[in-house]
């Protein structure tokens, strides 16, 4: 009974508040889609924790969709010693800037009486989750190893299953208690993304990444 309302009830229901939540916000506020930048009253540990995070966090994401939208080309990417090798190494660097980006935006909130006079509640509930996250991540990826290859055979049939609705809570159930932990607070953060600052990732601009660090744009010509 347990098993299938953490593996089967709850990520519906997740997904469901989720998705309902962020087209309901979409289409009645669409200017709310935004991170709230708090820039302005702290730069330094915000410059390298933001940039940190993203830097870890995005690819990392990117790969866990590969394994479950491509789990063929993943496991053909992993299926020699070397690129196995290099997956690991990759994953553990993304991870670490990750987890570290992370630390550095919670103790900038926890630090600055100014920073904390504007943190909601909702955004401690997201920086905790966040940081646990990546935290049971690297603790899977060092506990246990060569999660690029069984990560295919558990979690992605598990999670297709979902998808077509009809659940296989086998593929994880047997699974030690931290990737448990892991896979539920994916789905409750996937939750929680169209009522906290996460909803921002809806309309990320990807040219950000590789953009100017500073761009100039006249509104008007200049005089001659």
């Amino acid at each position: 009974m347990l098993e299938t309302i953490l593996f089967i009830v709850f990520p519906y229901l997740a997904v469901i508040l989720g998705v309902v939540g962020i087209i309901y916000r979409y289409r009645t506020d669409q200017f709310s889609l935004t991170s709230l930048s708090s820039q302005f009253l702290e730069t330094d540990l915000q410059f390298w924790g933001s940039t940190l995070w993203h830097y870890g966090i995005i690819p990392t994401l990117l790969i866990h969709l590969g394994g479950f939208t491509l789990p063929r080309v993943m496991a053909a990417l992993h299926s020699t010693p070397e690129t196995l090798y290099l997956a690991e190494l990759a994953g553990k660097v993304m991870g670490i800037m990750a987890l570290v980006g992370a630390a550095a935006l919670l103790y900038r909130r926890l630090s600055s009486s100014r920073i904390r006079a504007i943190t909601t509640p909702m955004d401690w509930i997201v920086l905790v989750l966040l940081f646990t996250q990546v935290f049971l991540g690297m603790t899977i990826a060092f506990s246990y190893r060569w999660g690029a290859t069984w990560f295919i055979h558990t979690v992605t049939p598990w999670v297709g299953s979902l998808s077509v609705f009809q659940p296989q809570t086998k593929y994880v159930t047997a699974l030690p208690w931290i990737p448990k932990l892991h896979f539920l607070n994916g789905f409750l953060l996937f939750a929680l993304v169209p009522y906290s600052r996460l909803v921002h990732i809806i309309n990320f601009p990807l040219t950000y990444l590789w953009r100017r660090y500073q761009l100039v744009i006249w509104a008007r010509r200049k005089a001659s």
